[in-house]
């Protein structure tokens, strides 16, 4: 009975070294705080909030991100212990009796470090997991603010539509009552009727446009495709903001907060540590054993004669064994593969760091040529165009020019004020897209 209490006080300081080694190496990754964005609308905060808690695919991120994590309290736990009961099927006779049954309780114990750096490893994974899934929020962040600007763009276009459809039914008026007077042809009606079932086509485009933009939108913030988009209007782009950008300072920006620069980091890391692992392996790994052997009385004549002073008393044991780690062709091609997987994080990462300056220098120049076609429509082109539609209104309503005169100038007015719509619109969404480059607030 004193035996086989040792035994279980044996076991319980195995398993309580167990339990000890996990709690602590178990570390924990912090989720990504909630990112700051530029918004200048209420509508469009209202939505990046919405996509931010309903989109599926950042949903997905985040569980990964989770599972992840959950790989730190297993790769720092000891191995499970082993229970072995051996039964004798033809007793050992020895000196104080037969040995009937035994039990032995193992434990292996990984060479010293080698559960720290699983450990380490299974939390560098979880940051660089961590960090993908900020990196897929600031991707929904910047579909939303480009499908927002789209159908902001869309709207207005619309209204300006809308408002040439209502100039033309002017001019029309006009042309019919000069044709009326006998001072116009009715081939001018025709050719401004013709103008107008172009502007109604138009229309019809817009509209199917802007249901694809808002079902693509709604997608985003994870409602059904069909679900009602209100108009949409925008600020004032911020212009301005072209003007002082600085290329050399936005790279070190990206450098600075890419979520996917720090999961690459967080990957070399790991892999590093992956290499240390890879060379621990080439020392033991250490198992202990306690035993319980039953042990019986003597019934043979000599024992019934004359009993052994510790006849049928059962004995205990305790050994130790260590892994032999011989097969050294494995245990270098295992250094190589985590070495190379350094070397192939780190080019990632320049990989990573060449986009950046890339997608950076891209937008830069974007937003600088199209701040300077934004003023350019707006300081001459537009002021030109009604100014020329207004005069030449007045002369074809004294006969001095003709019907496609006429024509001309309303499209010319309705080109300038729709391309520099869309300036606007492809404004805002270079600035969305340097904003996802510097992977934070911008501009601040």
């Amino acid at each position: 009975m004193k035996h086989v209490k040792v035994l279980h006080i044996v076991g319980l300081v195995m398993v309580l070294a167990a339990t000890s080694v996990a709690r602590g190496r178990a570390q924990e990754v912090p989720p990504p705080d909630q990112p700051e964005y530029f918004a200048a609308e209420p509508a469009l905060r209202a939505l990046v909030a919405r996509a931010l808690d309903a989109n599926p695919g950042l949903k997905e991120a985040e569980l990964r991100y989770r599972a992840t994590l959950e790989q730190v309290p297993q790769v720092t736990a000891l191995p499970d212990p082993m229970v072995t009961f051996t039964q004798a099927i033809r007793s050992v006779e020895t000196r104080v009796g037969p040995q009937q049954n035994a039990v032995m309780l193992s434990q292996a114990f990984p060479w010293f470090g080698k559960l720290d750096l699983k450990g380490q490893m299974a939390v560098k994974a979880a940051a660089a997991a961590s960090e993908a899934y900020a990196a897929k929020q600031r991707d929904v962040i910047a579909q939303v603010k480009a499908a927002f600007y789209g159908l902001a763009y869309v709207d207005a276009a619309v209204g300006i539509a809308e408002e040439e459809q209502s100039l033309l039914a002017h001019y029309e008026r006009l042309a019919e009552d000069r044709y009326a007077s006998g001072q116009g042809l009715q081939q001018a009606v025709i050719k401004i009727q013709a103008e107008l079932t172009r502007i109604m086509n138009r229309l019809l485009m817009l509209r199917e446009q802007r249901a694809s933009l808002a079902a693509h939108l709604n997608t985003l913030v994870d409602a059904p495709p069909d679900a009602a988009v209100p108009p949409v209007r925008t600020a004032a782009p911020p212009i301005d903001v072209a003007s002082s950008l600085d290329q050399g300072a936005l790279y070190a920006l990206g450098e600075a907060n890419r979520h996917e620069i720090k999961a690459a980091d967080a990957q070399v890391d790991r892999d590093e540590r992956a290499v240390a692992l890879a060379r621990k392996n080439y020392w033991p790994d250490i198992v202990l054993s306690a035993g319980f052997v039953n042990v019986g009385h003597r019934h043979d004549p000599a024992g019934i004669a004359s009993p052994p002073p510790d006849n049928g008393k059962n004995a205990l044991t305790v050994s130790v064994g260590v892994s032999v780690p011989i097969w050294r062709d494995k245990l270098k091609a295992a250094v190589r593969q985590a070495t190379d997987q350094v070397a192939a994080g780190e080019q990632s990462r320049a990989k990573i760091l060449n986009d950046i300056q890339q997608d950076v220098r891209d937008q830069v120049i974007a937003l600088q040529t199209l701040a300077d076609q934004i003023d350019l429509f707006q300081r001459v082109l537009i002021p030109q165009a009604h100014e020329a539609q207004r005069s030449t209104e007045a002369a074809y309503q004294t006969g001095q020019v003709g019907v496609l005169d006429l024509l001309d100038s309303e499209r010319v007015l309705f080109d300038v004020r729709l391309v520099n719509t869309k300036q606007q619109s492809d404004y805002l969404i270079a600035l969305a897209r340097l904003e996802r480059a510097v992977g934070t607030k911008f501009p601040r």
